[in-house]
């Protein structure tokens, strides 16, 4: 049995913490089952970001004859819009491999691991132990046991990134951050996407204005069924029939595509890894428990990112490495706690979206007073120039202290709109104070913040949304 000063599991965000131990003198085993990046380097962010930007081009192309401009796209190269992707990926992936490799303190142990005693995990033929160990394992598609499904074939997040060929149509499975974005990929490549949603609408987990825009929005260039729940998967000839009962309705409807994508959510990689082995308690659903330091039930192993379930965003994992590393490595007088109060997050669609904190709904369930303010981006002089008939700002603030307690947008630069405020959150007493104090530069879409920040009322008194005004 090897024996290292420090084990980490997974080598995305977790080569934060290996770079840390190599500074520090320690020998760090790297455990790493697949592509060495992790998830965001090799079938998430980056790859499909890579994607999506072509898509984003062609819809602004389309969208400018709003304000009278005419463009005709003659062809989008969706192999080489592929090709480049892939390209891009596997030089960032070789670079890592070369580092790793190089570094004399780091040994990269290829396998799954699992754990088969107390700080002990084995890959393949090798068991290693080290008295200190970071779980960052990640996660992987969640696939629905639909009868058929398997027996069809389906795309992924993992297996779409091999695509040579564009489909023709394509009926994507669940209406989340995976599923809308890549809804926008494919229809601006020129498929005919389907989308079927459990849900009633959209990206569920935005606040409900938020989600009726973007369920009206998407609906421009996809066809959105939410409210579906698949209950079937056949073949008829080169078609996949995806049959999903209505549950508004109560009846049955199919729907024949090309190709099928599941995005139907993700599951931990826990049961690979059998964390109980070593007194590393899970959840119901195989996600790692945590404390506030991020520290497992097992003392001297920590867990970070999708392992934990929480907060599944790169950025989010980077930041609790970097606590971890800290809180492991340092000799800090006393452990630092992670703070979760301003977790960004943005979904890369047409129309964008961006959040911070939380929503009306969570605020008032959490028991806070809360003033809400809302803003259409046509309303300052920038969004109505871009002709942003889509695009819509809300804030959320505590009654009495100011204090900003979330914040959502919809529309061009949402997730830069949305990041002024994550600064403004973590400064001073966390108020919109600074934003009352400070010049906006005009006209810049920047403006529809303030004009939110401007008109705060209190719930039973603010108009419900974009949904009632449009109605009045």
């Amino acid at each position: 049995m090897d024996q290292f000063d420090l084990i980490v599991v997974g080598s995305g965000a977790g080569m934060h913490v290996v770079s840390s131990a190599v500074e520090h003198g320690l020998e760090v085993a790297l455990v790493e089952k697949g592509p060495m990046g992790g998830t965001c380097l090799n079938s998430g962010c980056i790859p499909s970001k890579i994607l999506i930007y072509p898509a984003d081009v062609i819809r602004m192309l389309q969208d400018a004859r709003a304000v009278g401009i005419e463009g005709v796209i003659s062809r989008a190269d969706f192999a080489g819009i592929m090709e480049r992707m892939r390209s891009a990926v596997s030089r960032s992936k070789e670079g890592m491999i070369d580092a790793v490799r190089s570094n004399d303190n780091v040994v990269w142990y290829k396998g799954t691991g699992e754990f088969v005693g107390d700080c002990s995990i084995k890959i393949e033929e090798n068991t290693i132990t080290a008295q200190k160990i970071l779980i960052a394992s990640g996660a992987r598609a969640f696939i629905p046991p639909v009868p058929g499904l398997a027996e069809a074939g389906y795309l992924d997040n993992v297996s779409l990134m091999s695509l040579k060929e564009l489909p023709k149509s394509i009926v994507i499975l669940g209406g989340g951050y995976i599923g809308c974005e890549f809804g926008h990929f494919f229809s601006a490549m020129g498929s005919e996407v389907t989308v079927l949603g459990k849900s009633p609408y959209v990206l569920d987990r935005e606040d409900p204005d938020i989600c009726r825009i973007a369920n009206k929005a998407f609906s421009k260039y996809m066809t959105i069924h939410t409210s579906h729940e698949v209950v079937r998967v056949d073949t008829e000839g080169k078609k996949k029939v995806v049959t999903a009962i209505n549950h508004i309705d109560g009846k049955t409807y199919s729907f024949a595509a090309d190709e099928i994508l599941v995005a139907a959510g993700r599951r931990s990689n826990s049961d690979l890894l059998r964390p109980e082995m070593t007194g590393v308690e899970t959840d119901d659903k195989g996600w790692i428990k945590v404390n506030e330091y991020l520290e497992t039930t097992r003392p001297g192993i920590w867990a970070i990112g999708d392992a934990t379930g929480r907060h599944m965003f790169r950025h989010n994992a980077n930041y609790e490495a970097n606590l971890v590393a800290r809180n492991m490595l340092d000799d800090l007088k006393e452990k630092e706690r992670a703070d979760f109060h301003a977790v960004p997050h943005a979904v890369f669609t047409h129309p964008q979206v961006a959040a911070v904190g939380l929503t009306e709904t969570e605020a008032l369930k959490a028991g806070y007073k809360v003033l809400v303010g809302r803003a259409r981006y046509t309303e300052v002089a920038k969004g109505f120039a871009m002709a942003e008939e889509d695009g819509f700002a809300k804030v959320i603030i505590e009654d009495g202290t100011g204090r900003i307690l979330g914040c959502s947008v919809i529309g061009s630069e949402a997730p830069t709109l949305v990041q002024q405020i994550v600064y403004i959150m973590n400064a001073e007493e966390g108020d919109f104070a600074p934003l009352v104090r400070s010049q906006v530069i005009h006209p810049t879409i920047s403006e529809v913040i303030i004009r939110a920040f401007s008109r705060l009322e209190h719930p039973s008194e603010a108009d419900a949304g974009p949904e009632r005004e449009e109605s009045k």
